[in-house]
């Protein structure tokens, strides 16, 4: 039983590109760039990577939209 458990499959980049397009993939990040504690700049970056099909179905209410974090005014969700 634990030898099927350790086989691992091999991934294509296309099976991995294809999940993320199906599903849909929400990355969001902040970089600050600050000198002697003060804060010079600011970068918030949030990317919704998906298809266009994906995008659709969603917006027609066929399935849950991913949400980044901070998405909804920075709520925490329960």
């Amino acid at each position: 039983m634990h030898n099927q458990a350790m086989q691992s499959k091999d991934v294509t980049l296309l099976e991995v590109l294809d999940r993320v397009l199906e599903k849909g993939v929400v990355v969001a990040g902040d970089a600050v760039i600050s000198v002697a504690d003060v804060d010079l700049i600011y970068v918030g970056l949030r990317v919704l990577l998906s298809s266009v099909e994906t995008m659709e179905r969603l917006r027609s209410g066929g399935g849950n939209a991913p949400s980044a974090p901070g998405a909804d005014g920075g709520k925490p969700q329960t």
